[in-house]
């Protein structure tokens, strides 16, 4: 099918790697061959995750995380005192071309200009294009766990500034087994709760054996758009790196 379409396009356009891999992509998206789970196996498994996961998230003030966070004297803002992760710092606006009228005062998320990385990882199976997507839980995550890219984590977290492991497939984003880089690009994140911040958007391809952990499972494109279309499954970091597939 791919090359019957690149034999109608060749008459009026020049045949650029670019464009076959779009009409590659076209194709991912117009049919389910998943040579491992089809839909129905993929939410069965999804919502088995979901009920399994223990976890319990709760509010508290924020003086009952002064163990590792403090305001500083100085600035009142919150920080780590390791002086990574983030802070929330303080900002006035002044603009007349918003429906606020002349501007506001906000509390924002100062995380750096580069401080994360979300890495997708792609495989063929029998020729069939999979993606490696992980049923990921945040503490702010409406539904528990949603479904994730391979790899979404902050530089701190690939510092281990948390003194736990590094992410999972880390290796094949930052590390000695980056090679097939597909995509590679900086994203601007949400401007009105981030301050300056900056995301990293990657899609890598492999041949290696790579073992689907625990929590991660082979979907195909075809599948992700089918979940794009159900309530609050798809988180937005994952949604972002596949637009541009």
């Amino acid at each position: 099918m791919k090359n019957k379409i690149l034999d109608v396009l060749k008459t009026k356009y020049s045949i650029t790697t670019d464009l076959k891999n779009r009409v590659e992509q076209l194709l991912e998206c117009a049919t389910d061959d998943n040579q491992f789970n089809n839909l129905d196996e993929i939410l069965k498994w999804f919502f088995s995750k979901k009920k399994k996961y223990k976890s319990a998230v709760n509010t508290i003030d924020l003086k009952d995380v002064s163990d590792s966070w403090y305001f500083d004297k100085d600035t009142g803002n919150l920080k780590h005192k390791s002086g990574g992760f983030f802070e929330v710092i303080g900002v006035n606006t002044t603009i007349e071309e918003r429906e606020s009228g002349k501007g506001w005062s906000q509390p924002m998320v100062d995380q750096g200009t580069e401080a994360s990385v979300i890495g997708l990882i792609k495989k063929k199976f029998n020729g069939v294009p999979h993606y490696l997507i992980d049923a990921k839980f945040e503490p702010g995550n409406y539904g528990k766990i949603q479904f994730s890219p391979t790899l979404q984590c902050t530089y701190d977290n690939l510092n281990k500034l948390h003194k736990g492991s590094k992410p999972k497939y880390f290796e094949y984003f930052e590390g000695d087994k980056k090679k097939n880089v597909i995509f590679e690009q900086w994203y601007p994140e949400d401007g009105g709760r981030f301050y300056l911040k900056r995301v990293k958007n990657m899609i890598i391809e492999t041949e290696d054996d790579i073992v689907a952990s625990e929590s991660h499972i082979w979907i195909t494109m075809y599948q992700l758009k089918q979940l794009l279309k159900k309530d609050n499954l798809v988180n937005a970091h994952l949604r972002s790196v596949i637009s541009y597939l």
